[in-house]
């Protein structure tokens, strides 16, 4: 029998001992297998404090499985670093599962429209509706004096030439026009 196989029987014997409850044989076997285990775990993760972690919850799993442990399917070392390669591979998965979800959440999120931009839009439309409908309740003389003034942005002179009428009987049209618009739209003045 030579020095390696000694020792993993002795490892056996340790982990039977950890699955009784033994702290001094827990210690034993963390301080035989330890290094491995974070070696393996950092090979996998390539952040220390990552691996670190993992090698915790590795020995955690080692502490609280013990009993499952069979001889005949491997040595207790091949048998933590077994669970310490897998820990890791899923924190690594894990990780990257989380990297594609916020990912995917960004790209949904910028493809959306905010939501204050959907009503606003909305708002703007219905708005725009009414208006349209107000203006359309002017006679022909107010909604041309007050189409030019408020959309085009004509000033009370500018209308008054473009319409070939005195500067006061424009700014009467636009007045009765206006006044017109607030009570068809509801604003109080």
């Amino acid at each position: 029998m030579n020095d390696a196989t000694r020792a993993d029987e002795g490892l056996a014997v340790l982990l039977g001992r950890v699955a009784e409850g033994d702290e001094s044989a827990f210690g034993a076997v963390y301080e035989a297998v330890c290094g491995r285990v974070l070696g393996v775990t950092l090979a996998v993760l390539r952040d220390r404090s990552q691996a670190e972690e993992v090698t915790q919850e590795v020995f955690v799993e080692v502490w609280r499985t013990a009993g499952r442990y069979r001889s005949d399917r491997g040595s207790v070392r091949t048998w933590v670093l077994t669970m310490a390669h897998r820990r890791a591979v899923d924190r690594v998965r894990s990780a990257q599962a989380s990297t594609d979800r916020e990912r995917r959440a960004a790209r949904l999120e910028s493809a959306l429209p905010e939501f204050d931009e959907v009503s606003e839009a909305a708002l703007e439309r219905d708005e725009a509706a009414r208006v349209r409908r107000c203006l359309g309740s002017l006679t022909g003389i107010q909604r041309q004096s007050v189409t030019l003034a408020y959309y085009r942005g004509l000033t009370c002179r500018e209308v008054s030439e473009a319409l070939s009428v005195p500067l006061g009987t424009v700014k009467t049209r636009l007045r009765d026009g206006l006044l017109r618009l607030r009570d068809c739209l509801g604003v109080s003045g």
